[in-house]
């Protein structure tokens, strides 16, 4: 196999890139926003506006170069349940959506505890669990109706092939729904009576059918194309360095949502309040990980369109300790209920200093969800924040541990989910972080963090 046509679907975005193996690198690629539709029974994902760019991106792909296998990687937190035709019986639901906290209350007396799914409680529809919960009590006819649930990227590989199935690295993240220890469903699966409903479970490296006929011939890609199980975005940006480095190990997957995940880690009790949690990589190992909304958070304090950076407004921030405490948006991290805090007045930044100030906070955040997960030896950051100078700088000043780069591509996931392919040219592309920082940057970490101890103290909360 020469050429993998990638599927990656983030809550923000969602592309169809094309990867060359032998170089291990994309070649082309189409985006898209990955829009949310607000009515009907709930605000869900456009599925169908999905479908059609997939569809149109596949075949303006092959033309360019003929594609030899397909691949597909999506955000987590996401379920599709159909009915016995094949169709959705209820929309894929909005994990953003705040529906199911209206039943948080017995959604806490049903779900398994954390030490045996490595799941923390999360609001909204960020636990699966909680999803299908809800979606079983307020619209019990249509949950009636469902004969099978997969994780997200699976039914898009469904979609594709016909086959329905689920694979470990979906499952494993904070669903509630899979127990990594005894890598086998939760008991809360089997108490709600849910296990039938689910479809096999496989290994997201397994060839799991062909393009269907109809779709072959609507794209141009050859009939019985073989299509991959798929796998969990984070995970994605995992795989390549699991391959192909020794632990111990950190991966910074950055996007919509910052996840880092620890290979090799000190064994630390993961705190679920802080959004610390177990995933599943796609060896179906557990892997300790923490998350934060990062990429909202920038997209809110700076825009879409940031300033250029510049050290020396980088330099003035430092010198001026100008600095935004957490947490930007809460709900989520590790400081969920602290509310954000400009310390020297955000209406005083010039565009360049609050872009370094945010990078700076960003990094930060980060550094604090790897000292809780016991994350040691090299970071690798992988996806848009790989780009970011300032960012890269103060996560090494605020770890005192080499940081690397993987500027191969924009994001991480769509190379991880080409990995998956028999044949790939592994090679991670990440460049270490050269810049020195000097003890001023360390210094401001330092002082980040002693602040925000006694931010977050004032209210009780974590520190």
């Amino acid at each position: 196999m020469k050429t993998v046509a990638v599927i990656d679907i983030g809550k923000t975005n969602a592309k169809v890139a094309l990867v060359d193996l032998d170089r291990f690198e994309e070649i082309a690629v189409r985006k898209t926003a990955n829009a949310v539709v607000d009515g009907g029974l709930y605000p869900h994902f456009d599925t169908e506006r999905l479908w059609r760019f997939i569809l149109d991106g596949l075949g303006a792909l092959n033309r360019e170069r003929p594609v030899d296998a397909i691949s597909v990687t999506t955000h987590g937190a996401t379920a599709a349940l159909l009915d016995e035709t094949g169709e959705l019986a209820l929309p894929v639901l909005d994990y953003e959506f705040a529906g199911p906290d209206a039943l948080a209350d017995d959604y806490d007396r049903a779900r398994p505890p954390f030490a045996e799914t490595g799941s923390a409680r999360l609001p909204m529809g960020l636990n699966v669990g909680a999803q299908l919960f809800w979606q079983q009590c307020m619209f019990p006819e249509h949950f009636a109706r469902v004969a099978t649930i997969l994780t997200y990227a699976q039914y898009w590989s469904y979609r594709l092939t016909g086959v329905r199935t689920n694979e470990l690295t979906s499952l494993g993240c904070h669903t509630d729904l899979w127990n990594p220890k005894a890598a086998s469903f939760s008991a809360m699966v089997e108490e709600q009576r849910w296990r039938h409903l689910f479809a096999p479970v496989r290994r997201a490296g397994d060839v799991i059918g062909g393009l269907l006929p109809p779709l072959a011939g609507e794209t141009g890609l050859s009939r019985g194309l073989p299509v991959y199980c798929g796998i969990h975005d984070s995970n994605a940006s995992l795989l390549p360095h699991l391959l192909t480095r020794r632990a111990p190990f950190s991966v910074v997957s950055t996007g919509t949502w910052v996840v880092m995940l620890a290979v090799g880690a000190d064994a630390v009790e993961l705190d679920e309040h802080r959004d610390t949690l177990v995933n599943v990589n796609a060896l179906g190992d557990p892997v300790p990980s923490a998350r934060f909304m990062g990429g909202r958070a920038f997209s809110l304090l700076v825009g879409d369109n940031p300033p250029p950076p510049s050290r020396e407004a980088e330099a003035r921030v430092l010198a001026a300790r100008h600095m935004l405490l957490p947490s930007v948006p809460g709900g989520s991290g590790p400081f969920p209920s602290a509310n954000p805090l400009w310390t020297t007045g955000e209406e005083k930044l010039t565009p360049s200093e609050r872009l370094a100030v945010v990078s700076f906070h960003l990094a930060l955040m980060t550094a604090t969800c790897l000292d809780l997960i016991g994350a040691k030896g090299e970071i690798v950051v992988e996806g848009p924040f790989a780009a970011n100078d300032a960012y890269l700088r103060m996560l090494a000043a605020a770890s005192g541990r080499p940081v690397l780069a993987n500027r191969l591509s924009s994001t991480g996931t769509s190379l991880g989910a080409a990995c998956l392919v028999a044949g790939a040219r592994v090679r991670t592309g990440a460049e270490p972080v050269t810049d020195a920082t000097g003890e001023v940057y360390a210094d401001y970490a330092d002082e980040w963090r002693r602040l925000t101890a006694a931010h977050v103290q004032a209210d009780g909360r974590p520190s």
